[in-house]
């Protein structure tokens, strides 16, 4: 599974020269930017071809969590979850994604299935994915101003009618 000796209980664990941890059993793969398409490749190959959820999440209040060594913490993370059916097998990929360039190359060529996913993380967080097929917003209006999810975003309030109620 991993490419790091088994010898060697010091070094960190490795997959296709990505760091790896452990999350209640499941393994974690933590990708750079600039190999995630590569990786995602390779991992669809080795069976990993089903994509259960691609989403973000955004540490604005949380630059100091903890990631293995050599990966460097940024605003927003993409994690995605795969599924090897035949094998009985996840993993979860995780991607550092910069605040001031937040963009990551589309999965809807391996995954065709992430579609709408990616349109979701736009629409909510602001992460754009290149090459996506149809990068329009999915669940809030075309002409909304800014991103719900974002942890700066202006909290408002819509008011709720109710049918037959006083005003």
């Amino acid at each position: 599974m991993t490419d790091t000796p088994h010898e060697d209980e010091s070094a960190p664990a490795t997959m296709h020269g990505c760091p790896v941890t452990d999350s209640r059993g499941q393994v974690v793969i933590h990708l750079g930017r600039d190999r995630y398409l590569e990786v995602m490749r390779v991992l669809v190959d080795e069976g990993f071809a089903m994509c259960v959820d691609l989403t973000a999440v955004d540490y604005l209040d949380y630059m100091d969590r903890s990631l293995p060594a050599g990966v460097e913490p940024e605003r927003f993370e993409v994690v995605v979850n795969l599924l090897d059916i035949g094998q009985r097998r996840r993993i979860r990929a995780r991607v550092q994604v910069s605040e001031t360039d937040a963009v990551l190359p589309s999965l809807f060529d391996l995954h065709p299935g992430t579609e709408a996913m990616e349109r979701e993380v736009f629409d909510m967080f602001g992460i754009s994915f290149s090459d996506h097929p149809d990068p329009s917003r999915i669940l809030m209006p075309e002409d909304w101003i800014g991103h719900p999810l974002r942890k700066d975003y202006e909290v408002g309030s819509i008011p709720v009618q109710f049918k037959g109620a006083p005003t």
